[in-house]
Parts: structure tokens; sequence; C-alpha cells
């Protein structure tokens, strides 16, 4: 399947493309070694490097110069037990990074400068992850003005490894790995920011490395001592332990890279360490091994892409099936309702068992043949069919389910009336198969993945942070992406971050110098100077708004994009003024309601998820249809109530891809009333509408959303508690703990906390407004970039 010597390329759209990362085995104590033959410039060096993480929550080094595991000129480069970056150094820790590292489904850009030489002593450490500077640390302390450190003197150095391959070994995989000794870069030597999506990018690097400068791209396969061959042009070549190029589960030579080159080279699919059901699933060898003992129950272990269309195969090799039915391979929903251990768990799966039946639901039925350990079994699912396939050593079985749709991710699990264990491994195309796939079946990497409508959230949705300064004040929404890209904004949403002030929405529709409160049932307020202009690149406030806000108070908006002025539609038995975006799936919607049912025509040509309706001339809550809520009664926005059946809300009627249905509920239809609404549309890779179960812990739930979130909203149902806001732009790294609640008017808090990542969120705080055990939660999540093309935060 692959060739057996790769090199860099530039693909089709002209973006610099890596053809192939090394996987490091922990389990394996895989590392590479090198002893310079003299030492280098020990003051100022760049360390360029790519990596995708594959176990969490354990000490593993990127770099280490140790001839002893004491020594004084010792610096390591690692990520220890919490997750956290660490710049260490002989009884010293130079940095300590207050962000947080543990996306194990896509690529970071590492780059760590060493520069003692530099006046200003903050200056002699500087540390970028996707080309941007990491400025906030738990631990900061500064070498002295020219010091030689540690690294790139004549002594033992590893990559993976302490330097004398002692322990802390890397587990995951790296590529494109750049050392230039004697000069202080910055990342625009090594990527750039893609102009259309905002995502950082790898470039070649084309200046000189200096004595000791190695570029190690892990292209040629050749053999094993070709992995470590330097293409610097210095020969400065590196040993290579315990890395394998035997077929099969321990092959180490991976197309699992940070770029989207071909059908076979892309960012691949692994078991997601973030997301397995009671935490009883070890992952190891880059997240493509498992090992379980548990029960009795039913465990699941999901990987990190779920798929709509598409054809795509995979395979499975069982070396524990732990007896009877227990072990189970197939595709799951990516997001279920439960997060307990319980047979109900797979009621939205479908999988095929070592005993030979099929299993979906509850239920079990005769299939195939058995299979043991050993046995390589393929999975081929069929999305466009709906339907999937598996193989027993590339005997088809047959065609077991069909009538399979939504989103699906591959599973394994383990299914018993007893305690076991369970034990293999997975492949998804970073390595060779050991059998060809079904014509038409591709790997599961984000290459293959459909391209998305939306490449960058940016363009559509904005949090822009600023300083109010109680006068007239111009807002630019490009300023928080790094593409630069901005757009004008027809729904504004403004607030304090520092002060207890009302939230303020203003949209197209009702004009630029009226605005509600989230916060309260008032009717909208109408005056001169509020915003007073919504402009190509943002927005313009006005002295009477901004006096709302204290000089000084930081502040936040959230802006999306619709259709610009409001247009009559007649879809719905009351004419509507409708601002619709049918490619964001975003409309603002006025209309005079007359106390009786009817339907209003929304204008997104796809039903919506999530409608929010307020009445502006009166004192009314602010009535919000979710579908995770469904279509028999809501909850309020300006409300800590959760959810309330009534069917005076919607009619019992679930919104339709022209119209949404309002009852006799004087919220949403008092006579005579004028009405907004704000109704959201589901787009793949955009936005995304559901629900979760909280857990109670630390390690929260995770939900895959398929993209890498900028803007998350929470409301527990099942009881009464506050909603709540994250927004990337307030919180620039994990773990995120920074609040807004758009029912109160306090200030931002820090109660709970999340990781945004490269393919959804994990819930990382407990507490009962977004993590109680057992509770339920509904959210709305917008995008910064579609996990296609996303990088890990």
């Amino acid at each position: 399947m692959f060739a057996s010597k790769d090199v860099f390329f530039t693909n089709r759209s002209g973006a610099y493309s890596i053809a192939r990362s090394v996987r490091l085995r922990s389990s394996a104590s895989a590392y590479f070694n090198r002893t310079p033959a003299s030492a280098g410039n020990r003051k100022t060096w760049t360390f360029s490097f790519w990596f995708k993480r594959g176990k969490l929550g354990a000490s593993q080094s990127f770099m280490d110069t140790r001839p002893a595991l004491s020594d004084s000129q010792l610096t390591n480069l690692y990520i220890n037990a919490s997750d956290v970056l660490v710049i260490g150094g002989y009884n010293t820790d130079w940095r300590i990074t207050t962000q947080v590292f543990r996306d194990p489904s896509a690529w970071y850009h590492g780059l760590i400068v060493l520069d003692t030489t530099q006046a200003t002593a903050s200056n002699r450490w500087k540390l970028y992850i996707n080309g941007s500077q990491v400025t906030s640390f738990t631990t900061s302390n500064d070498p002295t003005l020219n010091a030689d450190l540690g690294i790139n003197q004549a002594s033992a150095t590893a990559i993976g490894a302490l330097g004398n391959g002692a322990s802390s070994y890397y587990d995951g995989y790296l590529t494109e790995i750049n050392f230039i000794d004697g000069q202080a870069l910055t990342p625009s030597s090594f990527g750039q920011t893609n102009s259309v999506t905002g995502v950082w990018q790898p470039i070649k690097y084309t200046g000189t490395y200096g004595t000791n400068g190695f570029y190690l791209n892990f292209g040629n396969n050749a053999s094993t001592t070709t992995l470590g061959y330097d293409t610097s042009g210095n020969s400065n070549n590196w040993t290579t332990n315990n890395i394998s190029l035997t077929a099969g589960s321990t092959y180490d030579s991976m197309t699992d890279v940070p770029t989207l080159t071909s059908a076979t080279v892309a960012n691949y699919a692994v078991l997601n360490p973030v997301q397995s059901a009671g935490n009883s699933y070890t992952l190891s060898n880059g997240n493509l091994t498992w090992s379980w003992s548990g029960g009795p129950g039913s465990f699941w272990q999901r990987a990190s892409i779920a798929v709509t269309s598409g054809k795509f195969y995979w395979e499975v090799v069982c070396t524990d099936i732990g007896g009877g039915p227990n072990m189970v391979v197939g595709v799951q929903s990516p997001n279920l309702s439960s997060t307990s251990t319980t047979s109900g768990d797979i009621s939205i799966g479908y999988g095929y068992c070592a005993d030979s039946t099929k299993f979906t639901g509850t239920t079990n039925s005769a299939y195939a043949a058995t299979y043991a350990n050993g046995d390589v079994i393929g999975i081929a699912l069929d999305m466009n069919a709906g339907n999937i396939t598996f193989y027993k050593n590339n005997t088809s079985q047959g065609v077991a389910f069909s009538g399979i749709t939504g989103s699906m991710s591959p599973v394994i699990m383990s299914f018993t009336g007893s305690s076991r264990t369970t034990a293999g491994s997975v492949n998804f195309g970073q390595q060779p198969f050991s059998f060809s796939p079904p014509t038409g079946f591709v790997a599961l990497n984000t290459q293959n993945l459909p391209t998305p409508t939306i490449s960058n959230g940016a363009a559509y949705m904005a949090a822009s942070t600023y300083t109010a300064n109680a006068s007239t004040q111009t807002i630019v929404n490009s300023g928080n992406n790094p593409a630069g890209i901005s757009f004008q904004p027809d729904l504004v949403w403004t607030k304090s971050r520092t002060g207890a002030y009302s939230h303020e929405l203003f949209d197209v529709n009702r004009g630029v110098n009226a605005y509600i409160g989230s916060n309260n049932t008032n009717a909208e307020v109408v005056g001169t100077a509020q915003l007073t202009s919504f402009n190509s690149n943002g927005f313009t406030l006005g002295a009477n708004e901004n006096s709302n806000y204290t000089n000084g108070y930081a502040a936040v908006a959230w802006q999306w994009k619709a259709g610009g002025t409001s247009s009559s539609n007649t879809s719905g038995s009351i004419t509507s003024q409708v601002s619709a975006n049918t490619t964001a799936g975003f409309s603002i919607v006025t209309w005079t309601s007359t106390g009786a049912n009817a339907t209003i025509g929304h204008g997104l040509s796809t039903a919506p998820q999530m409608i929010i309706v307020k009445s502006r001339n009166a004192a009314f809550n602010w009535a919000t249809y979710h579908v995770s809520m469904g279509n028999g009664g809501g909850a309020y926005l300006n409300l800590t109530n959760g959810y309330g059946a009534d069917a005076a809300l919607w009619q019992n009627t679930t919104p339709t891809s022209s119209v949404f249905s309002v009852g006799i509920n004087a919220n949403v239809s008092n006579s005579g009333q004028t009405q907004v609404a704000y109704c959201f549309a589901a787009v793949a890779g955009y936005s995304a509408f559901g629900s979760y179960t909280g857990n109670g812990s630390t390690d929260g739930t995770f939900v895959y959303t398929g993209f890498r979130p900028r803007w998350i909203m929470f409301k527990r149902t099942d009881s009464a508690f506050d909603w709540s806001i994250y927004d990337t732009s307030r919180d620039t790294y994990n773990v995120m703990p920074d609040i807004l609640y758009p029912n109160l008017s306090s200030a931002e808090s820090n109660t709970y906390a999340l990781d945004c990542l490269s393919n959804g969120f994990k819930i990382r705080g407990v507490g009962q407004n977004i993590n109680t055990s057992g509770g339920t939660y509904i959210y709305a999540c917008f995008a910064e970039n579609p996990f296609r093309n996303a990088l890990a935060r």
C-alpha cells in the first residue's frame, strides 16, 4: 500500500505537505538517540516539531540532553503527567505552561527557542504553539545572560525519551523535526496561517542549520536505520531504538500527518482516550492498541472520527476476545444520551460479536462465523447506502445491517455478564492494511471526510473581546481569528465581562438603536446613539450604548452573519420579515403575532434546531425551542427553569424546512405583539445542537461536534440552573474556565471548566450548570474550524 521511500511534496492546493510520521510506542521504550561529536551553540538554538499525542497523563519527553540522570547541564523539553509543557533544567524548571495539551485527535506544532544573549531576561526562552506565542506560565524562570544550557552539548541526546534512554518515553506521533544550531527563529520560518481556513500549516524551512542542526522527516522507511536519517545536508543521523517496520500492529512508519495530502496521507482516526465508557480502557501505541478488564455490563471505546457519508474501511485484530460474545467490533453514534455502562449504551450502534452473532440495541441475532484471537476483522461502512459489512480474514460475512443513518464512529465494545478482559489493535489505514479494502472504500482520515461548506467559522460567527471606553467605539471582528477574516454582522450580542451589566442584543431587522436584554423580560429599548452601525468588518457602538459599561471594563461581543436587510416571507400563516443565511443556517425573523396558533416562515430551507423568541414591545420571557427538548415545550433563556412541557408554545409541532409553529402561549403569540426570533439550523462542520448526560467528574463527558468549537452555550434541562456561555476568544487556551450567564447580569466567573478540542469539547469541571452526575444538558455550539482542517488546541 505504501512505497518504501516518501519525500515531502506539494499537493494540489499548493500547500506544503508532509508524507510520513513516526509513531513512538512508550510500551516498547521507543526513541531516537545521538551524541554530537562536538558541542554546538548552547546559548542559541531553535527546535521546531509537529506532534500528535497518544497516551495522556504521563511524563513524556520530546528532547533531552543528559549524560546521566542527574546532570547540572541537562535540559529537557517534555509534557508532564498533568499534560502541561515543561522546559526543564537541573533543579530548575524554566517554564511550565498554564495551557494543557490533551487533544489526542489532531496535530500540534511546537516551537521552542533559546537565546540567552537577549538583554531582556524573559526573552531568553520563547515557546510557540500552532504559530502563537505562549505567554501564560505557572512557573517562569530565566537563565542568566549568555548562559550555556544543556541541549547542544557533546552528550547523549534523545528524542522521545531521556538523554540516556532511561524513561519518560513519548507515546504518539512526531514529524517534521527541525533543529537549528545558532539561530533564534520565529514561527514564520516553519509555518504560516492559511488565508482561507485560518489554520496554521507547515512550510518548508529553507534556512541554514548550523553545525549540529538536523532535519528529520522520517520519509525514508527503507529500514529502521534510514528512519533516523538527517536530511538537512549535515548528516547528523539519529539511531533508532525499538522502532519497528515489521508488518502488523507494531509497524511504526505512519501516513498520519498534519496536512491533507491524499486519500492515504492525512490526520487519521485513533481510539479516543477522552471518550470511553467507565474509563475502563487502557490505550497505548499511539491510541491504536487497547486492553480492557471489567464487567459486568457493556463498556465501549470510540474512535476520534465520526462520519455521515462516504465509504470507509478499517481493521481490528483481537489478541484477547474475552470469551463468548464479550468482544464486539462495529460502529456507534458518537454522542449518546447515557454515560452508564449498561447495554442501553449501544442502542444506537451496530456490531459483530466474536461468538458469530450480530448486535444492535440490546439484541443479538445470528449472523456469521465466530472469530478468535489473531483473526483480522475488516469493517466496511457504507454510509451512502446505509449498510455495514464485516470481513473475517478477508472473507465477507455479508451485509450485517442496513438502514444506517445519522453519524457513526468506529467502536470497540466489551460486553459481558461477568468480569473478563479483552485486548487488541486497530488500523484505520495509517499502517498498511492486512487486506485490500473493498472497491470504493477508503481509509478513515480527515482527507476523506466531505469538504465542508464553511471552511472557517470566522466568516459567519465571531467572538470579539474589547475594552469599553464609555464613548463611541468601533469593534472589528477579525481580531480574534488568525486569518483576519471579517464580516458584517446582523446580530450583535454584547456583555461586560467585569461588571454586572445586562446582556444587550442588536439585530438588523429591529435596527441599530434597539436592543433587548437576554437576562430580563423587558421590552426592547429604543434610543439614539446605541449601536450606531453594522460595518463591513464589525460594528460601531454609540456613546449611549457604551455608557452602560464602565470605562476600562473588559467586554465581549458575539456576532452572527444572517442575510443583511430583511425581506418579506409568506411561507407561514403570518407574513414575516426575514434576514436569512442558508449557508450558515441562521435567520432573524420578525412578525406581529395574533394571539392564535400560527406558522412563521424562517427562510432557512432546512429545519431549525434551535429557536429563541422574544416579544419586542411587552415584558415576556425568552421562549426557547431546542431539538433535544422537542416540540412539546421548552425552556426560557432569561430563567433558570429546566424543560417545561407546554403544548401552547410550539403546538407540539416540529419546525419544517420552511416554517416553525407558535401556539397561544403569550410569550410567543400575544395579540398585537411584535416578535423577534433567532433561528439556527445545524450545518456540518460549523454548528451543532444536541444534548449529553453529565457524569459529575473532572474527567467529564466528551461531546463530538465534528469541529473545533469557538462558542458554546449550555443549559441543564432536568433541573433549574443557569445557562452558561464559553468562547475561545476569552479563553485562548485549554482549560477554559470563564463563564458568562445569559440569564444573569453578573460579571464573568470561572466556576466550571472544559476543553475545546479539534473534534468537539470535553467537560473538565464539576457543577450543576454543566456537569452533575445524571444531569441532562442541552448545548448550542459554533465552530472555529471543521475537524477536517483543525489542529489540536
